[in-house]
């Protein structure tokens, strides 16, 4: 395995909200966090800063080789759990940070199968053999609008009310967290980003990127964040790259 991430704060922004960490687990396997903050100048900062640090913290410590699928969904699950209370908790401690939340999508592979958790409009595609599928529905306003027919994908990327969240880390006690898992087979590229990025790029465009830079995910990240600049860079861009080599 290998994972790669890049950031950019955008051509638009005066700070960066987004947060990213990943890494490799001993026997081979990998994971990645990437998180899309909200909440005012600081509170975006801060809730994806401890959702990453809180999620790491509990796959570092939990994850053991040979876990069975049902004990690797309980981790995650229960990690992004303890990162909206974490959140959640800071928030009423603090009246400058009331409100403050963030999304998160977190990717785990191992033994041949890619484990993914999100909340959020932050999101996960898998490129294999077969081509690119988006693994994540947005949790958004637009998102809704589009599951019942009344724009397109397409105009979603460009709608006025694109920004509002129907699901979030940190704003309630509790928070519902949708889980799948997907073959990962040798070859095989998993990728998480922030709107930043997917607000400018469909799907055959940005496969189109990986197959260009499919054996090394760093220049992929930094590759793709480029073309989000040149495309305005309105917001903060964060995307994760995962090769099973």
């Amino acid at each position: 395995m290998r994972v790669d991430f890049a950031t950019d704060t955008g051509a638009v922004r005066s700070s960066n909200q987004d947060a990213c960490k990943c890494g490799l687990f001993p026997g081979g396997g990998a994971w990645t966090v990437v998180c899309d903050g909200m909440g005012g100048a600081n509170g975006g900062n801060v809730a994806s800063a401890i959702a990453v640090e809180s999620i790491e913290e509990l796959l570092r410590s939990g994850y053991r080789e040979n876990m069975s699928p049902g004990n690797i969904k309980s981790m995650i699950i229960n990690a992004i759990y303890r990162a909206n209370g974490a959140i959640y908790e800071k928030a009423l401690k603090a009246r400058e940070l009331q409100g403050m939340g963030t999304t998160a999508v977190v990717m785990l592979a191992v033994a041949g199968r890619l484990h993914v958790a999100h909340v959020g409009d932050s999101r996960a595609y898998l490129k294999n053999s077969g081509g690119i599928r988006q693994l994540t529905m947005d949790h958004s306003y637009v998102q809704d609008l589009v599951n019942f027919g009344q724009i397109t994908k397409e105009e979603a990327r460009t709608h006025p009310r694109r920004n509002i969240i129907t699901r979030v880390l940190g704003v309630h006690e509790g928070v519902k967290v949708d889980y799948a898992v997907w073959d990962f087979a040798a070859g095989d590229i998993a990728l998480a980003c922030t709107d930043g990025l997917t607000n400018y790029m469909d799907e055959d465009l940005l496969e189109e990127y990986i197959n260009r830079h499919s054996g090394d995910g760093g220049a992929l990240a930094k590759e793709l964040i480029k073309f989000a600049l040149k495309c305005g860079g309105s917001d903060n861009i964060t995307i994760a790259v995962v090769n099973n080599i």
